[in-house]
């Protein structure tokens, strides 16, 4: 499940409660993360066990949902707070794999001027 390269990636940095599903979990972004479930951000919320992740989001007809549980490691999250932080496309995928994301730093490259 790896997003398209451009797409806004956000962690709720406070643990939710993994009982929620589509609904619950797009009405805690609306209510709690003042942001819009369906306008292509991907959300990755963490429950109180730092072994298990929920990603939500909107692909154009419906809201798709996947959860994930490590078997022998934890999750590497951000520090418990309110809110949200953002996360690059590689730091998302060591995150999804169980790596430590703060270890990743994607390559920025400038978008040429003219083809040679």
């Amino acid at each position: 499940m790896l997003p398209s390269h451009g797409m806004r990636i956000l962690v709720a940095t406070r643990p939710v409660d993994f009982r929620k599903g589509h609904d619950g979990l797009a009405a805690l972004v609306q209510s709690a993360l003042k942001e819009d479930p369906f306008a292509g951000t991907v959300f990755v919320f963490r429950a109180k066990r730092a072994d298990r992740l929920k990603i939500l989001f909107w692909d154009g007809t419906g809201l798709v949902m996947a959860y994930k549980r490590l078997e022998e490691t934890t999750f590497a999250w951000p520090t418990i707070r309110d809110g949200v932080m953002t996360l690059n496309r590689a730091q998302y995928e060591a995150l999804f794999s169980g790596l430590d994301w703060r270890k990743v730093r994607a390559l920025e490259a400038r978008k040429p001027a003219a083809a040679e």
